[in-house]
């Protein structure tokens, strides 16, 4: 039995207890051959000898080391010491999202959807790899020190291929607060599973509760498959209509009347952030266009393209509703092509309605890979926090003798085109836009380089690549020395 004071294969030191459950312990840890810290997930003695358990916890390591997402939790090692079976992750400070709903109750709009869109954008990774998660849950999101979601504890998760010996039906797993209808009656599962999940977790963040209170698991389990969908509103009046509109469609009993991805739903996410920053959200009546809208199409079989009468009723929903309006009209256009299948790719359908204007920039970190690797971190936020009167700095210089610094943007979806738009206080620099898919490097030019002075727009030349990463790559400081960028945003 794994304690604290143990190291494991003469690397990992066990430092501490850091949480318990009914399958494994959880122990914050130091590796002593990389210098840093470290979670050990280690799985409970008495299980040990349980093939189903073993089996179970080693296909959480092999789900999770094929994730590659900021908002995943990283598997670094798996192995077996003196008969104890352990997982070691990245090491994540800060608490999880049920320590936040129970010292904070209900959020902000703003901050509830923000936490489920980054939640949300993690799933879709797993669920575009084949992995269902199959327990979302706010215990099972952890919150960094910067405020990051990570989802975590893939412990039930299962593959959404056929061909990998695992059964997806029959066993009642997950929790019962956010147990989809499906699972709850011990049908398949699918990533419309774990999205009602996340709109039963939207609702709590939202309502300050659970959509339905229960007595025991099994009332909560019926709650879910027979009663109807609650509305957020009745319980806080100002969640806009979209938003609660947005919670009913995740938590659709049928899932093919839910979004027809999670990438869908990540993007409507999107699109009410985008209306709560232009303040344009909280009088369209959305459900007035919903019902125009027609089920799912991931209930339907995949069509290889859009016709044009898909982009009438599109551009008469959003004469008719506005911004807003693009909520569900992001979950008709999304996956036309796809159906089930999870994937991006296929049959060339990449424009259409699906616009940059959706795709919402994140200020990830700054860039000084040929200095001394600081550029202000601590007002990186400020580059994407709309407001205007608020930057990120580089450092002031007399002289500037290296090829650049940066501000690295993280999409919420892959960037094929559009444009950059970058505003600034401090007129005279000059940059780039390069892209990558790491946030630490492998960038490249995908811009013409300008000189920024109140405002600059980058268009976007990724030559068919798509990259989930931006650099504003600063050459010159300009005359003061140095660069502000008060935002930066994605425009088509």
């Amino acid at each position: 039995m794994m304690k604290a004071g143990d190291v494991i294969r003469e690397r990992y030191e066990l430092e501490e207890l850091a949480g318990t459950g009914g399958m494994s312990n959880v122990y914050r840890a130091y590796d002593r051959r990389l210098e840093r810290r470290v979670a050990i997930k280690v799985l409970h003695e008495r299980y040990t000898h349980d093939e189903e358990y073993v089996s179970r916890f080693t296909r959480e390591a092999r789900a999770i080391a094929r994730l590659t997402h900021p908002n995943i939790v990283t598997v670094i090692d798996r192995g077996e010491w003196e008969g104890s079976q352990y997982i070691v992750f990245e090491y994540v400070g800060g608490e999880t999202l049920k320590e936040v709903i129970e010292r904070e109750g209900r959020l902000p709009v703003e901050e509830a959807l923000r936490i489920v869109r980054d939640v949300a954008a993690g799933l879709a990774c797993a669920h575009e790899n084949g992995v269902v998660h199959r327990d979302v849950k706010p215990h099972n999101v952890l919150i960094d020190p910067e405020g990051m979601p990570k989802v975590t504890d893939f412990g039930i998760a299962r593959s959404i291929d056929r061909d990998d010996g695992l059964t997806l039906t029959g066993t009642f797993l997950g929790t019962s607060d956010y147990l989809a209808p499906e699972q709850a009656a011990g049908q398949p599962v699918s990533a419309q599973s774990d999205q009602y999940s996340l709109g039963a977790l939207l609702f709590e963040l939202l309502a300050g509760e659970v959509p339905y209170p229960a007595e025991s698991l099994v009332q909560a389990a019926m709650r879910h498959m027979h009663d109807p969908v609650p509305s957020v509103r009745s319980r806080r009046p100002d969640v806009p209509p979209a938003v609660d509109e947005l919670v009913g469609r995740a938590m659709q009993k049928r899932p093919e009347d839910r979004f027809a991805s999670t990438e869908a739903f990540v993007r409507a996410l999107d699109v009410c952030l985008a209306g709560l920053d232009e303040d344009t959200l909280s009088d369209v009546r959305v459900g007035e266009l919903t019902r125009q809208l027609e089920p799912a199409p991931a209930a339907r079989p995949a069509r290889r393209r859009r016709g044009p009468g898909a982009a009438v009723v599109v551009a008469v929903l959003l004469v008719a509703g506005g911004v807003a309006a693009a909520v569900f009209i992001a979950l008709a256009a999304t996956g036309d092509g796809d159906g089930g299948r999870g994937g991006g790719g296929g049959g060339g359908g990449g424009g259409g309605s699906d616009t940059t204007a959706a795709i919402r920039l994140v200020a990830e970190s700054d860039y000084d890979p040929d200095g001394d690797e600081t550029e202000h971190p601590e007002a990186v936020g400020e580059a994407t926090d709309g407001d205007r009167a608020t930057y990120w700095t580089t450092e002031t210089y007399a002289t500037f003798d290296k090829p650049g610094v940066g501000l690295v943007l993280r999409a919420s979806r892959s960037v094929e085109g559009g444009t950059v738009v970058i505003r600034t206080d401090e007129p005279g620099f000059t940059a780039e836009i390069q892209g990558s898919n790491r946030a630490t490097g492998g960038f490249t030019t995908i811009s013409d380089s300008q000189t920024v002075e109140d405002g600059a727009r980058f268009a976007l030349d990724t030559g068919g690549e798509s990259y989930r990463f931006l650099l504003v790559w600063i050459t010159d400081p300009g005359p003061a020395g140095r660069a502000h960028v008060n935002e930066g945003v994605l425009r088509d």
